[in-house]
């Protein structure tokens, strides 16, 4: 008999897993230095300022604290407008925007400590007769004390209820009762690009092209309507179940008046803040541009261009325009990006000019993208036959045929593919270090440790969870036939996969259609269930008997998930390394994510790139914490066991691969 488990919880759906509404920070504006409105995107305590009088030498507050926790009202689990007589049942919890921190200086005008604050929250909600489902952006009136921070809360609905685009996040009303006020928007499930960037650092270059057209199409859009937005960064670029973008957050965004008219407010968030704007020269629609290249940039790169340990260093990078330009990216992408982020404003291309950038012809540029491209680089293979170049299997690359894609040789240069100007690395098993992103949890959950998390009061409020970090993919279901052969297991998405006892490994996509094959040198080859070499006949019995296994034990009824577009380029991440003790199942995924589920039925999924454990307890609460704010606020006794455990079994884990 195998041994089973009948899941790590009942959730099945990726959108579980992954929800989330446009949940945004806005500025609480102000004009004074004591008090410059520091506003920190929850998702990544992105800095944004907004101060008009303070000198270049420290006019940014640099917030990567925790800002005081407001003690307003518990939020009705029934919030109803008056004005419409519609009433919205709150769901899941979103996250949380601080909101209206001040700093106090120094004596020598040095950026001194965080005080105060408070934040705004946001859930999942829905209309109660239509059962349409929104993101509310909740704003206790306590943050709104000042009439400087009522006028910006003015500005931003008033921006935000005209725009009608299918790339901006949509606006559907807001309201206010004793307490609070409610802004009712989209909901953006997919999180945002900022996300995106923790877990996969650099995209290529064909996904790039995907998200930068999108993002020019707003962004032309807003501008075609005299409104910069003064805030694009990857935190407030929203993602919805399409993987399609959706820009949100106007707190800072700002209405011309007439052409050529120069704002001279210093705002934004540090690594996107235009030149012209620091120096207080007057700023316009080309602020935007130079946004859009740091983007585009970080997108390509993987980190931002200017960004430095020191913010002073930052802001100097900025004004002289200083950045590196790596050899590995396509000239027709860099060009793009040099013509961004030029000093002079007037330089700089408009978007409508962007649109029709020469990038977006140099290589292909998918009509969609599936949501594995959230954790895992696409199919590089697909790419190619999308180029105008010739297939593979007449191209001189040692005789692989079009489903196959080689392994990584560092050394051989003559092995890289290279089509339409980029330069394409053979794909083997991921693009990610897993050795190395080990020893990364390991550290991060040591230092964790240090701190005795264990607390008998630790909160379990919803303020100290951060639901954008939620695990992407997870194994839900597993069957253990290792003494026969081998180890199988379904993901969230519904994709089944095996790890055969000869190192192998299948896995077939929700579709029921798209197989992926990875051999004992982990390279990855594609086939489907019609087309497959003979070698893999006997693999694929086995995968269907698991599969069989699965459907009538373990999974949920229902059929296979339909295909859609986007499927060709889709890669799924797979068990890397599994092994069980007499208390656990121990289980590291291909993307870095470390999954353990105890035999008590307790279940914790850790993400280094997130820096995140996701617990999930006997009750099946599914609940995310970053590690650095369990270190602060400290954890339930069961949690801090559990990342006691998993700290011994990484341990164990590292020794061994060392070993080998």
């Amino acid at each position: 008999t195998a041994s089973r488990c009948d899941g790590t919880c009942d959730r099945t759906s990726d959108s579980d897993a992954t929800t989330s509404g446009n949940v945004t920070a806005s500025d609480g504006g102000t004009s004074s230095w004591e008090d410059c409105g520091t506003s920190s995107s929850w998702e990544d305590c992105d800095t944004t300022s907004c101060d008009d009088t303070s000198d270049d030498s420290g006019s940014y507050c640099h917030c990567h604290c925790h800002c005081a926790m407001s003690n307003e009202e518990e939020i009705p689990s029934v919030i109803y407008d008056a004005n419409t007589g519609k009433s919205y049942v709150k769901g899941r919890f979103f996250g949380k925007i601080y909101r209206g921190c001040f700093v106090q200086r120094s004596a020598a005008g040095s950026i001194g400590t965080m005080k105060g604050g408070g934040f705004a929250k946001c859930y999942e909600i829905t209309e109660s007769k239509s059962h349409h489902v929104f993101a509310g952006k909740i704003v206790p009136k306590s943050l709104m004390a000042k009439s400087n921070q009522r006028e910006k809360m003015t500005q931003e609905i008033a921006i935000h209820q005209t725009l009608n685009h299918k790339h901006i996040v949509g606006f559907h009303g807001f309201f206010d009762d004793t307490n609070n006020i409610y802004i009712i928007l989209e909901l953006c499930r997919k999180r945002s690009m900022m996300e995106l960037h923790k877990r996969r650092k650099a995209l290529s270059e064909c996904e790039t092209r995907y998200f930068m057209k999108q993002i020019l199409d707003g962004v032309f859009y807003l501008h075609q309507h005299r409104i910069i937005h003064r805030d694009l960064k990857l935190g407030n670029l929203f993602l919805n179940d399409d993987l399609q973008v959706k820009i949100g957050d106007f707190g800072l965004a700002t209405r011309l008046e007439h052409d050529g008219e120069r704002k001279k407010t210093v705002c934004g968030t540090p690594n996107y803040i235009a030149p012209e704007v620091l120096t207080k020269i007057g700023h316009s629609y080309e602020a935007d541009v130079w946004s859009i290249g740091v983007i585009m940039y970080t997108l390509l790169v993987g980190k931002p261009p200017f960004e430095t340990s020191s913010l002073r260093e930052t802001y100097s990078r900025i004004k002289q325009v200083q950045y590196k330009t790596p050899q590995h990216i396509s000239k027709p992408a860099m060009n793009m990006v040099a013509n961004m982020l030029q000093l002079s404003p007037s330089k700089r291309p408009s978007v409508a000019k962007l649109m029709k950038d020469s990038f977006f012809s140099s290589g292909y540029m998918p009509a969609s993208l599936p949501l594995s491209c959230l954790t895992m680089a696409p199919r590089l293979d697909t790419l190619e036959l999308h180029c105008n170049r010739k297939p593979l299997s007449e191209m001189n690359l040692n005789g692989y045929s079009e489903q196959e894609i080689f392994p990584r040789v560092p050394n051989s240069p003559s092995r890289k593919a290279k089509f339409n100007n980029e330069v394409i690395e053979p794909q083997r098993g991921g693009n990610l270090d897993i050795r190395k992103m080990l020893q990364t949890l390991k550290e991060q959950i040591a230092v964790v440790l240090k701190t005795k998390p264990a607390r008998e009061t630790a909160s379990s409020s919803d303020e100290l969870t951060d639901p954008a970090a939620q695990p992407v993919i997870w194994i839900s279901k597993w069957v253990d036939y290792s003494d026969k052969y081998g180890f199988g297991y379904q993901l969230s998405d519904d994709s089944v996969g095996v790890m055969y006892n000869d190192g192998t490994r299948l896995i077939m996509m929700s579709n029921g259609y798209n197989i992926h094959y990875i051999n004992r040198e982990g390279d990855e080859l594609y086939y489907t269930v019609k087309d497959y070499p003979a070698h893999l006949e006997k693999k694929m019995k086995l995968m269907n008997f698991f599969l069989k296994y699965m459907n009538e034990h373990l999974m949920k009824a229902g059929g296979s998930i339909s295909m859609k577009r986007g499927d060709e380029l889709s890669r799924i991440p797979y068990i890397h390394q599994w092994f069980r003790t007499q208390t656990a199942v121990v289980m590291q995924l291909s993307n870095g994510t470390v999954q353990i589920n105890f035999l008590d039925h307790a279940k914790i999924i850790m993400c280094p790139l997130m820096a995140a454990v996701t617990y999930i307890d006997h009750d099946k609460n599914f609940k995310t914490y970053r590690f650095q704010t369990i270190q602060e606020n400290g954890c339930c006794k069961p949690l801090a066991d559990n990342l006691m455990y998993a700290y011994e079994k990484i341990r164990l884990m590292l020794t061994n691969s060392q070993a080998r």
